[in-house]
């Protein structure tokens, strides 16, 4: 589904911008290059909207975290810069023709004992995030695999229980007993929302890479009833905390300069152990070597 509303914002995005070129050109006699040169550079201008939206509210309310080192206005900048990247990438490359990039999500029976993982994607995206990271960690010789959470923008308890019904499926078709989940953004609340309802008897560890887990401030800005329940101090992410208590290991990696995580420190979850990394957005986490090595170390502990 999200790559549908994506392939048709796209679509449209390129009609009118062919439009607006053929209006400079004729109408106005402007020389057809110089019209192209603008259509690209608005196709890009409307594609990193949330980009730009994010990242003056995300700094405005970033707030000192010891355990992060400080960063120079540089590091700040070549990172904001490849969050740019991976963004426009994700969003206008990848996630829209998610069949073509990830291909068969099969992983058939598991023998070599290393553990199996279930990756779990975020708000408004598909399995099409994980890319890079399913590579990587297929070559690492871990038996991986992804879910498509939807409708978009509903409940995050009713993305809870499509959650069991792919875990309960991967179990059958590995001959495993128990998964690793890593899941990413929103992800992270509908995982733990699983734990909630399901116990942890089918789940080995969670790691959560830029999870809301106290909420965001731009969650305020977005469409669906998800986005409500990741608005800071909402009831349902307060009873989510309140009626949880983790029998297995959970991690929180998380990035300093997250520009939809709002303030950044929001992704610390207590009773879980904290990784974060000083110059890292929120999508580039994942297409990050020392995010992999991390979660390498993780499934492997």
């Amino acid at each position: 589904m999200v790559a549908r509303l994506l392939r048709l914002c796209l679509g449209m995005e390129a009609a009118v911008l062919l439009v607006a070129w053929a209006l400079l050109v004729r109408a106005m006699g402007w020389n057809p290059s110089a019209a192209a040169a603008l259509a690209v550079a608005a196709f890009f201008a409307a594609n990193s909207a949330p980009i730009i939206i994010a990242y003056p509210i995300a700094l405005r309310y970033r707030r000192p975290v010891t355990a992060v080192p400080r960063l120079g206005s540089l590091r700040v900048w070549r990172g904001m810069v490849n969050e740019w990247l991976v963004f426009l990438a994700v969003f206008v490359l990848i996630q829209p023709f998610e069949r073509w990039w990830m291909g068969n999500d099969t992983v058939g029976r598991v023998h070599n004992g290393r553990p199996t993982v279930l990756l779990v994607h975020g708000y408004a995206c598909n399995r099409g995030e994980w890319w890079w990271l399913r590579r990587r960690l297929r070559a690492l010789g871990f038996a991986v695999t992804t879910i498509n959470l939807e409708p978009p923008f509903a409940d995050i308890d009713c993305f809870a229980g499509q959650l069991h019904a792919r875990i309960e499926a991967l179990l059958a078709e590995t001959g495993v007993d128990r998964v690793a989940l890593v899941a990413h953004s929103m992800g992270g609340l509908a995982s733990r929302a699983y734990l909630r309802r399901h116990g942890c008897g089918r789940v080995t560890t969670l790691i959560t890479l830029a999870s809301p887990h106290h909420g965001t401030l731009l969650a305020r800005l977005i469409p669906g009833r998800n986005a409500r329940q990741m608005e800071p101090g909402n009831d349902w992410i307060r009873q989510l905390g309140d009626q949880e208590s983790f029998a297995v290991p959970v991690v929180s990696i998380w990035g300093a300069i997250d520009e939809f995580m709002v303030p950044q420190d929001s992704s610390r979850l207590a009773g879980a152990r904290d990784t974060s990394f000083a110059a890292l957005g929120h999508l580039s986490m994942l297409f990050s070597p020392a995010v992999l090595q991390s979660l390498q170390a993780e499934l492997d502990r």
